[in-house]
């Protein structure tokens, strides 16, 4: 850190140093591109289990950890957990979802599988808003506290598939988020709860302890959606992942 009144000057950086800096900066922006060609250009994954549709067992409950602010969906004995890392706005979040969540859905009504989503928010600079993805987490726990999994279920696939925004699009407000939680089966009190911003302060603290937990697992290399079973990473773009962790 520097001070006032320090005799630290540094030098001037040399033309060659500053050539070589512009090379690398230009290395590091056509690999950045290339990465999102490369993923644009790829087929998105096949749907599974289409026609499924979201959790619908009512045994099939949603609660929240305090105050990590994990998300769990699932029967109370269901056979496996697994731990998936989101951000709202994520669009390869939106793939997953849309190829696996129905897949998904039917594991988690049969009782084979629960999830624990962790909700993280670093793209809300890609929002419009520039607080989307917290906002959005927010909504998830305003809903999540509801306590019924088919309500929660449907608000968290329609938030994922049919109404995520592109990044640098426009975006959900709190009264459209709270209009979806409604029309998912929600009580009035949680759209209250989404359209006053209650649980604001909540989803960022919890965005902040799932930001950490990943980054602990990626050694600071964070990047959803990231899915594991325990401490296995599981390879989401495999067609038969949801199929291996539970028959």
């Amino acid at each position: 850190m520097s001070t006032a009144g320090s005799s630290h000057n540094p030098r001037p950086v040399s033309s060659n140093t500053t050539y070589a800096l512009a090379a690398v900066a230009v290395v590091l922006i056509g690999l950045i591109v290339f990465a999102a060609y490369k993923w644009s250009a790829e087929p998105p994954p096949a749907v599974r289990n289409e026609g499924y549709g979201p959790v619908r067992e009512a045994a099939v409950q949603v609660t929240t950890t305090t105050p990590d602010g994990v998300i769990r969906l699932g029967r109370p004995d269901a056979a496996k957990t697994v731990d998936i890392f989101e951000d709202p706005i994520c669009p390869a979040c939106g793939a997953m979802e849309t190829a696996y969540g129905q897949e998904l859905a039917q594991k988690i009504d049969e009782g084979k599988l629960a999830v624990n989503y962790h909700l993280v928010t670093f793209l809300d600079p890609q929002s419009r808003s520039k607080d989307y993805s917290t906002r959005a987490t927010a909504a998830n726990l305003c809903v999540a506290q509801g306590g019924s999994g088919p309500t929660y279920s449907k608000f968290h696939e329609t938030l994922f598939t049919k109404k995520q925004p592109d990044e640098g699009g426009s975006d959900l407000s709190n009264p459209a988020l709270a209009t979806i939680a409604t029309e998912s089966g929600a009580p009035e009190s949680v759209a209250a709860c989404i359209n006053n911003g209650t649980q604001s302060e909540a989803a960022k603290s919890a965005a902040a302890k799932n930001l950490a937990d990943l980054d602990a697992r990626t050694d600071n290399k964070a990047a959803t959606p990231a899915i594991y079973d325990g401490t296995t990473k599981i390879d989401w773009q495999d067609e038969n992942w949801v199929v291996n962790l539970a028959p």
